[in-house]
């Protein structure tokens, strides 16, 4: 089988996703977090640094589960548009 290349906007999605695990998981050991979660440590390293862009779905429900995030919660961080997430306004609107 081929994978073919991700999209930008999928590398995007795997970015936001390991920023959203990195702050939940906090002052936690990275360690104690993928062992509960029944990943290992690699795996939710590669996710949280974003090397791995489309994790497996029970993979992201059980680290979800351990930092106590809802699945809402991270479809929502991972499905924000891409300009909204990146775009800055330049100047103040017009008044």
């Amino acid at each position: 089988m081929v994978r073919l290349p991700l999209t930008p906007a999928e590398v995007e999605r795997g970015r936001r996703l390991g920023c959203l695990l990195r702050r939940a998981r906090g002052p936690r050991s990275m360690l104690d977090t993928a062992l509960a979660a029944g990943v290992s440590p690699e795996t939710l390293r590669k996710i949280e640094s974003g090397r791995v862009a489309t994790p497996a779905f029970p993979t992201i429900a059980a680290i979800a589960d351990v930092l106590g995030l809802s699945l809402d919660e991270v479809w929502a961080e991972v499905r924000r548009p891409e300009a909204a997430a990146t775009t800055v306004p330049t100047e103040p609107p017009a008044a």
